[in-house]
């Protein structure tokens, strides 16, 4: 049953995403793209700069157990690209990206329990960067609109904070993956396969526990994530602007911040299928960006996504060919 539901979700979002334009305007829509033009295909290449921050923030966690250096910037902008791609592009569930991340970065850095914690920790400051930044939009829009929504849904972000506070105590004291062996194993079995999984459970706690140490490694991966958030504001701007509808880069961040907030928080439908153009729409309007100038916002980032991502997914599959005709 629960193999369908991904396919469920992106079909109600579909549907969703085909009410809105009809009830927005078709026709207005695709005047707008048509307005904007070839130009926001420079949102493609622009793509690199974020990813390459993000990128930078996980070589900060990783650097301590890659003395050698051989998981450069280059290789880990490599893999952050196809572990956005797969996440995005593929029905592989919200973790499916980060298992082919760490399934990549064991070519070069061969410690899964070191590799497997950066990319855990390196989640987990996601989630923390996400509050940050969604907050700080929520409190720009009611700076520049000082509607009572605006309010509510920062009261709601407030109380959704028990979540990542649970999950960091879980991860800083709970041996939270020793916890979960232990209960695969008795659930079925030491030669289970899933078991099997969770060899160096209490390696990688050690390894949680730390990075959890070192609190400069990861205030700087914080700091790095974050500025490849605002960065990806400046997508927003120039998308809008070549839209037709300019505004400013207060009001780019706002809009930015929201509309991540919806992708992360509806991570159960494929690809954020309708939910991305309604939290776009929504958080437009208080913005007072239009409807479709909204809708055509969104859709211009999915033309970003599969300009991006599709090379990602390819340059994935030449590499897992050639290192398995390479072993031949």
């Amino acid at each position: 049953m629960t193999k369908w539901l991904p396919a469920l979700f992106g079909l109600l979002g579909l549907g969703l995403l085909i009410g809105l334009v009809a009830h927005s305007g078709s026709a207005e829509i695709l005047a707008l793209l048509t307005t904007a033009g070839w130009g926001l295909l420079w949102l493609i290449p622009f793509h690199i700069l974020p990813i390459a921050l993000d990128a930078e923030g996980w070589r900060v966690l990783l650097r301590y157990r890659d003395r050698a250096g051989t998981a450069t910037l280059p290789f880990l902008w490599w893999i952050a690209s196809v572990r956005e791609a797969v996440g995005r592009l593929l029905p592989v569930g919200g973790v499916g990206g980060e298992v082919v991340g760490i399934r990549l970065t064991l070519w070069r850095v061969a410690d899964g329990p070191a590799v497997t914690a950066s990319v855990v920790m390196e989640t987990l400051l996601t989630i923390v960067n996400v509050y940050l930044f969604v907050a700080t939009g929520l409190f720009l829009v009611l700076a520049l609109d000082g509607g009572s929504l605006a309010g509510s849904l920062l009261a709601g972000l407030a109380a959704t904070l028990p979540v990542p506070v649970l999950l960091y105590w879980l991860l800083r004291h709970g041996a939270l993956f020793a916890r979960i062996e232990r209960a695969v194993v008795g659930m079925l079995g030491e030669q289970s396969r899933v078991a099997a999984l969770f060899g160096d459970a209490g390696r990688l706690d050690a390894e949680l526990r730390a990075l959890f140490a070192r609190p400069r490694a990861l205030l700087l991966s914080l700091l790095w994530q974050l500025a490849g958030m605002v960065l990806g504001a400046f997508e927003v701007w120039l998308a809008l602007r070549l839209l037709g509808q300019p505004i400013s880069p207060i009001a780019a961040i706002a809009l930015e911040a929201l509309g991540l907030s919806i992708r992360h928080f509806a991570f159960f439908v494929p690809a954020g299928l309708g939910v991305q153009e309604a939290g776009f729409v929504l958080f437009g309007h208080l913005l007072g960006v239009p409807a479709d100038a909204s809708i055509a916002l969104s859709l211009a980032k999915r033309v970003r996504e599969l300009g991006y991502g599709i090379p990602a997914l390819l340059s994935w599959q030449w590499a897992e060919t050639r290192r398995a005709l390479s072993r031949n």
